[in-house]
């Protein structure tokens, strides 16, 4: 049975969705402002991963994941830009969508923007301030309450006695109590704005996703994800609203991913070790990337380092090299290395554990090739790609993988050193060999006379 360790109770518990059969999950999505950095694929790479398995477990899964196209550093952005908020959010939309499907990240069931979604966000301020859990502050903000919602504070561990000696001693004077966060904003000068009940303004970032949500899969549903960075404030508050709003249970299960560092430091534009998704890749085959994500546990930091990433192209060529001349589908799928994976990922996804599965079987079929076993190795293979499908990887070619974009010359090379060792030339096969070594290309001569080469990960 699926476990998953949710972030509200603190420990694993067995997956029970509401319905039988059916899962929705609702995943913070990105601020379109700029271009997705690392932190951003690995929420991508994560809940992909988190969907292909719960579809593969037999759950009809609705899956959500929201853009958020309005907020200050937008409207900054696009006033730095000179350009319309609706052009700047436009191209970083497409950018992301570039981004998730260079790492064979499958786009969401659904997609809502916060800026399409401004009436049922209206809708949910309403009900909070009819249940006496917001008001209009003296500025003409709108502001939930912290103090009337009994529960606040149960996602994060946080109290409000602690909460409130934490504050600054300066409070703003349009809130009633300094933990008041804001629901809806009054419109400034030119910047984007929407007609409501409390005149022209726009929403708060929190109200957005307690909104689209629950818009999305109704006042009560299985799985939220997002970045461990948004458990607090964002969460809890998504939380309070939701809950404050329909007087329901808001969501079963939390899930947060663990923090991206850079060479054992937190990641940060201050610190110069800020990457896009779209810098790394300039540097690494996006399957690369896909795979160095996965093997961490997705609770625990991903330390990103060219080191690291380095072994995880070794590591990804040691599994593709195994499936090299062995076609793709058509034979059975073993039991056994399924059995394995799915013990893995019922286990709150550890993908690390279900990855060396995968090892385990390229070992297995690198000895059924070497005994010219050919149904264990057709076996093997199809298993091995199976299995990598379910993680987003192994389903390219072995050769297109391991070849990269290859040119003429080095196929004229590798002829000339087959022609010079017919010609009992060592010598200068020797040095054709060494010369596409220097260019990043090894060579694997067979006991047959072939020769296939790959490029160094």
């Amino acid at each position: 049975m699926l476990k998953i360790y949710n972030t509200l109770t603190r420990k694993k518990e067995p997956f029970q969705p509401r319905v039988a059969g059916k899962a929705g999950m609702y995943v913070c999505g990105m601020t379109v402002y700029d271009y997705c950095h690392i932190g951003h694929a690995r929420v991508m790479v994560v809940f992909d991963t988190v969907a292909r398995y719960l579809r593969h477990a037999g759950y009809q899964l609705t899956y959500v994941r929201n853009i958020t196209d309005i907020d200050d550093k937008i409207i900054q952005r696009a006033h730095d830009n000179g350009e319309e908020f609706t052009a700047l959010t436009e191209r970083f939309i497409a950018a992301m969508h570039e981004d998730e499907r260079a790492l064979s990240v499958l786009p969401p069931d659904i997609e809502p923007k916060a800026t399409q979604s401004i009436p049922d966000i209206i809708a949910m301020i309403e009900a909070l301030i009819g249940n006496g859990l917001a008001y209009v502050g003296g500025n003409g903000d709108v502001f939930y309450s912290v103090g009337k919602f009994e529960n606040y504070g149960q996602l994060s561990g946080k109290n409000l006695d602690d909460l409130q000696a934490g504050e600054r001693v300066d409070i703003d004077h349009a809130k009633h109590d300094p933990l008041d966060f804001v629901l809806w904003k009054m419109a400034k000068p030119d910047e984007p704005a929407w007609q409501s009940p409390w005149g022209l303004g726009r929403p708060g970032w929190h109200i957005e996703c307690s909104a689209m949500s629950t818009c999305c899969l109704g006042n009560h549903f299985d799985i939220h994800g997002g970045g461990m960075d948004l458990q607090f404030p964002h969460h809890e508050n998504e939380i309070a609203q939701s809950e404050g709003a329909t007087g329901e249970k808001f969501v079963n299960v939390w899930m947060h991913n663990g923090f991206v560092r850079v060479n054992e430091e937190k990641m940060s534009k201050s610190l110069g070790n800020f990457f896009t998704v779209r810098e790394v890749l300039k540097a690494y085959r996006p399957e690369i990337i896909r795979f160095f994500i996965l093997l961490s546990h997705y609770r625990s930091p991903l330390n990103y380092s060219d080191e690291q990433l380095d072994e995880a192209g070794v590591a990804l060529t040691r599994l593709y090299t195994a499936l090299r001349g062995l076609a793709a589908g058509g034979a059975a799928i073993s039991a056994e290395f399924v059995s394995r994976f799915e013990q893995a990922m019922d286990d709150d996804f550890n993908t690390p554990v279900a990855l060396s599965v995968l090892f385990d079987l390229a070992r297995e079929l690198n000895i059924a090739k070497q005994a010219a076993e050919l149904e264990k190795c057709s076996e093997y293979a199809a298993t091995l790609r199976f299995l990598g499908g379910l993680l987003g990887i192994l389903q390219n070619d072995s050769d297109n993988f391991l070849q990269g974009d290859a040119d003429e010359s080095i196929g004229q090379q590798i002829q000339a050193r087959i022609d010079a060792k017919k010609a009992k030339d060592w010598a200068l096969a020797d040095q054709i060999r060494d010369d596409l070594k220097g260019q990043g290309i090894i060579l694997e001569d067979s006991p047959n006379g072939t020769t296939t080469w790959r490029r160094e990960a």
